[in-house]
């Protein structure tokens, strides 16, 4: 009886299916870089399963919120969600910058470790987007759909930036809490004196755009009806 529920539930709900695929796709990652641990007997890109750990949790917070109707329906726990989401969701295209740790290393094969950084650096970027697709699908229900992807735009940009300061000021999303007057501060400094720091404007406009392309091509490919073409 059990077993008929489980198959029930997994061809009734598309979402089960997705958490399985995108449960997959983890464990191969993870799995490339255990073995590349056993194999050369070092610990290079561990950094890599943490910072995935660090992706997944806007996308675990998104899936929350669209499980759990009750939560949805509490205004301020809704928006605190939202603002926790947004908080933690740089940590997600932030991966494809782990792309400069590429580099030959002793005793393991280049193209090796390029498959282990696009591993998860893909995993990032779609848990990213996928998380973003909830949360628009259920903001656009309160503030409606012009206002929505004028603020999508605006969330990649910001995460562009969050970007920035992740990799090169090596700000962490719970710095928001611990240390967030000098976060402040570093982030002032970058408005009130633009020119001084073009390389933030430059990473965090040309990163951006390619976030917002990703995500439009995405949402098309979501809506796009499907038919052969005779």
């Amino acid at each position: 009886m059990k077993m008929m529920l489980l198959i029930h539930l997994w061809k009734t709900n598309p979402r089960l299916r997705l958490l399985a695929l995108l449960a997959l796709c983890m464990a191969f990652s993870v799995t490339m870089n255990a073995f590349r641990i056993w194999h050369s007997h070092t610990l290079t890109y561990t950094f890599l399963v943490w910072n995935l750990f660090l992706a997944a949790i806007p996308y675990g917070i998104s899936t929350l919120l669209i499980a759990f109707e009750n939560l949805r329906k509490r205004p301020l726990v809704f928006w605190s969600l939202v603002a926790l989401w947004l908080l933690f969701l740089p940590n997600a295209p932030y991966i494809f910058t782990d792309l400069f740790h590429l580099k030959l290393r002793n005793g393991v094969p280049l193209w090796f470790d390029l498959l282990l950084l696009l591993s998860f650096a893909w995993n990032g970027i779609i848990l990213g987007y996928l998380s973003l697709l909830d949360i628009q699908a259920l903001v656009s229900k309160r503030l409606g759909n012009r206002f929505t992807w004028l603020s999508v735009f605006g969330v990649l940009f910001l995460c562009a930036f969050g970007v920035y300061l992740g990799r090169f000021l090596r700000w962490n999303s719970w710095d928001v809490f611990f240390n967030p007057f000098a976060l402040v501060s570093d982030i002032a400094d970058r408005f009130v004196n633009p020119f001084a720091h073009l390389h933030t404007w430059g990473l965090t406009i040309g990163y951006g755009t390619f976030l917002v392309l990703g995500y439009l091509t995405l949402s098309l490919l979501i809506r796009y009806p499907h038919k052969t073409i005779v």
